[in-house]
């Protein structure tokens, strides 16, 4: 195997940390073109879908690559700004508004940004950081619960981009924070101060992206951290069982996915007479597509044309100082043990690299 070219190595190099914060991804842009690279990328994953790869490749690439790119571009353009894809936008700002809290707090690191599909991507950002000469890198998934089809894919990028890399930065993982107690204020705090201005509903719903139903059965354990990040919340809010509900959105092809599934519960709740339903999604940090035109496009037309009376959406955490202060909170916790809180010497690293340098010209 042979290896990226990366830089030299100086003697004596100051430990140097950053924390990487990875999202899924979007396309680059609301057309059918930059969909299908995007779906080709996302959809090519062994976690994302767990099907004999021949067959998989020959149903991708024989029919979906060629008849849903248009209509996902249509969807993406629903919701796209004049700043890009709304999944970028927030990424970007929570991992600069992440920066300047760590930095606050006294940790001298680097926060940085990438997604697992599409630009800018993992390897791209993790060579970034070694040529600025991050010694400690910090993985923290953007997904609060754990699951194989999203975090462990952020780690199988970084162990790709690992196996080409000669000297590896020391390494940590981030596999969840479901239930952290910042995680859990800032959703309930979101919840409560939309319901100070609007008023309370009828029902809530809590809805997560789903994943087959066999991963749960296969050992993932995403289903119960979803359950639990719900039982938190309804618990911090004061909700009594009958107050609120789950559900899992996104489905994708015939197989079973987790249940009960968001569009048809809501609908179902539309003919039974709720008048409100207020709809959070607290698996997603930023809204997305799946947010902003899956839940409050769809499937708030589909709960009114089914008889519900008022359809509220409450927001994604996005650039909110408590969401910030709840992600600094998670990294924190992790980066305990690294010293974070004294600064590179920067003029020894800069000596150390001279050297380096130097000592490889003369070789």
């Amino acid at each position: 195997m042979s290896f990226s070219k990366e830089p030299p190595y100086a003697h004596g190099q100051a430990a140097k940390t950053a924390v990487l914060f990875c999202n899924l991804g979007t396309p680059d842009a609301a057309t059918p073109k930059a969909v299908r690279r995007y779906l080709a990328e996302f959809l090519s994953d062994h976690r994302v879908v767990e099907i004999p790869r021949l067959l998989w490749m020959l149903i991708l690439h024989g029919i979906i690559l060629r008849f849903r790119p248009a209509k996902s571009a249509a969807k993406y353009a629903s919701v796209w700004t004049a700043e890009g894809s709304p999944l970028k936008i927030w990424t970007e700002k929570q991992a600069a508004l992440l920066q300047s809290q760590l930095t606050q707090l006294g940790h001298h690191v680097v926060v940085r940004w990438a997604m697992r599909y599409g630009s800018t991507s993992i390897a791209s950002q993790l060579d970034a950081l070694k040529a600025d000469g991050v010694t400690r890198v910090l993985v923290l998934p953007a997904y609060p619960q754990y699951s194989a089809t999203t975090t462990a894919s952020v780690f199988d990028a970084v162990y790709m981009w690992a196996q080409k890399t000669r000297s590896i930065p020391e390494l940590r993982f981030i596999n969840h924070y479901h239930d952290d107690a910042k995680y859990i204020a800032a959703l309930s705090s979101s919840v409560s101060s939309y319901w100070q201005a609007h008023g309370q509903p009828d029902k809530l719903v809590m809805s997560f992206h789903g994943v087959p139903e066999r991963t749960l059965h296969l050992g993932d354990i995403y289903h119960c951290e979803c359950f639990k990040t719900a039982r938190l919340l309804a618990q911090s809010l004061g909700l009594s069982k009958d107050q609120y509900q789950v559900t899992f959105q996104s489905r994708l092809g015939r197989a079973k996915w987790l249940e009960p599934y968001t569009e048809p519960t809501l609908i179902a709740m539309g003919k039974a007479g709720v008048g409100r339903v207020d709809v959070i999604c607290p698996g997603f940090t930023s809204d997305c597509l799946e947010t902003l035109e899956e839940i409050n496009m769809e499937a708030r037309e589909a709960f009114l044309h089914a008889g519900g009376k008022t359809f509220h959406y409450i927001t994604c955490l996005n650039d909110s100082p408590i969401a910030i202060d709840a992600l600094a909170a998670v990294a924190t916790q992790h980066l305990s043990g690294w010293d974070t809180q004294t600064a590179p010497d920067v003029s020894t690293l800069a000596h150390s690299r001279a050297e380096a340098l130097a000592l490889g010209a003369k070789n």
